[in-house]
């Protein structure tokens, strides 16, 4: 089994090996069914990244993997969708002025932290473990 699905591991540069097929996969960790050929005589020397690979067929897997996590996902409750709205809102509109202090209030609000601190013991409370 492959310890990583990064293109270039399997790129046949530098003695890597070569990828027979491409198939989707999913940071989930589903993974795709149906394997897509290569055609190295095509490819050439050339990397993945820079070849003209065909990958309708895994971007088609993947898309239909999505509709189904999306169809089974729990819709967000009315107040948090648009609060969750307003925020993108609001650090689209910082990113303009102030890229930086855009960036820092993505970055808190993806790890649940406040911005003036850190964020440790407020995760622990929002999360259950301490009062």
């Amino acid at each position: 089994m492959p310890s990583t699905t990064y293109w270039s591991a399997y790129d046949g540069r530098h003695g890597r090996p070569r990828a027979e097929a491409l198939r989707a996969v999913c940071a989930c960790g589903w993974r795709g069914s149906d394997q897509y050929p290569l055609d190295w005589d095509t490819i050439g020397d050339r990397p993945l990244c820079e070849a003209d690979v065909d990958c309708t067929g895994p971007l088609a897997d993947w898309n239909a993997h999505l509709s189904l996590v999306r169809d089974d996902a729990v819709p967000l409750p009315e107040p948090l969708a648009a609060l969750l709205f307003e925020i993108t809102e609001q650090l689209t509109a910082t990113a303009a002025d102030a890229p930086l202090a855009a960036l820092r209030g993505r970055r808190c609000a993806g790890a649940g932290r406040r911005p003036g601190g850190p964020g440790g013991r407020w995760r622990a409370v929002r999360r259950g473990y301490v009062r």
